[in-house]
């Protein structure tokens, strides 16, 4: 409603800058925000499709905030620093995120739902919701971590981010972001899939799954970006063999290997062929050869 617009602009909701606040990002005006869009009606609720557009920008607006769930949530209100918030507060919050999320994905879920992201800069503002939530630093492994022995650290924030990633994955397969446009625009650069893939290296199982047939779908449908994931991942394999020895997403990447070399056509190119040499053999040194070597020699034999 004009009156929800006006207290979204009043409280910072659209078009403010958002605060680092250690590991995680808040807005300003955080349960203002919350109490605003708990107001708001549903997607399904808009009167005419303007409205409901600028329903959907507000709702993405919410989806920026990203919360802390490694804090306690007794101690929650020391650790916030725009302003003192109760854990019940804080709990509400991230309920009511996670339910825009999975109303966003469903609205997306259909055709119809996805022409809005053809609305003017739905493109970009999309992006920068997922990139907020998704694209963080990940935490360094103990030294004494095993990966054929230790069980992995699975992400706290996943009830958010598993929704996250299905709704970047209905966004990449939407017939309405054509990879000309996106690329125009810049939501689905070189910058983006380099983030991307750095995020492999997450040692949530559950993550690596999701970026993996994300990027495999960007690879599918951005043909002049299939160069560069490529070499990227040939770099990340040779950082993990000659310097690092540690990386949680090997397999994964190898797997999507596995379907592009698969592709290739006879005669080899000379980069494919250097592929091979530099990034793929090399990857029998490492002593956690155990666990990728079958995907490891599928991308072999495919050669």
């Amino acid at each position: 409603t004009p009156r929800s617009k006006e207290v979204l602009i009043q409280t910072g909701a659209v078009g403010s800058p958002y605060l680092d606040v250690g590991m995680q990002r808040v807005s300003p005006n955080m349960m203002d925000m919350m109490e605003i869009f708990k107001g708001l009606p549903m997607l399904g609720e808009a009167n005419n499709p303007s409205e409901q557009t600028e329903l959907f920008r507000y709702k993405l607006q919410l989806c920026k905030i990203v919360f802390d769930f490694d804090k306690n949530e007794e101690n929650s209100t020391s650790t916030l620093q725009n302003g003192p918030h109760s854990s019940t507060e804080l709990l509400y919050g991230k309920e009511l995120k996670r339910k825009t999320l999975l109303e966003l994905v469903e609205y997306v879920n259909s055709e119809r739902g996805q022409k809005i992201f053809a609305a003017v800069n739905m493109m970009e503002e999309v992006i920068d919701m997922v990139s907020i939530n998704i694209f963080r630093p990940l935490p360094p492994q103990e030294d004494e971590y095993d990966p054929e022995e230790d069980d992995p650290v699975l992400e706290t924030a996943w009830p958010h981010l598993q929704v996250v990633y299905e709704f970047l994955l209905r966004f990449v397969m939407s017939k309405e972001v054509p990879s000309k446009t996106a690329k125009r625009k810049g939501v689905i650069d070189q910058k983006f899939c380099l983030r991307l893939i750095h995020m492999f290296d997450s040692e949530d199982p559950r993550e690596r799954d999701y970026l993996k047939t994300i990027l495999h779908r960007v690879y599918g449908k951005f043909m002049s970006h299939r160069q560069f994931i490529r070499t990227q991942i040939g770099y990340t394999f040779q950082r993990f063999v000659y310097e690092t020895q540690r990386h949680n997403g090997i397999s994964e990447l190898l797997e999507i290997l596995g379907s592009i070399i698969n592709g290739f056509v006879l005669p080899l190119k000379e980069e494919h062929q250097s592929f091979l040499r530099t990034s793929l053999i090399p990857l029998h040194k490492p002593k956690m050869v155990a666990l990728y070597h079958q995907q490891l020699n599928y991308c072999i034999v495919q050669y």
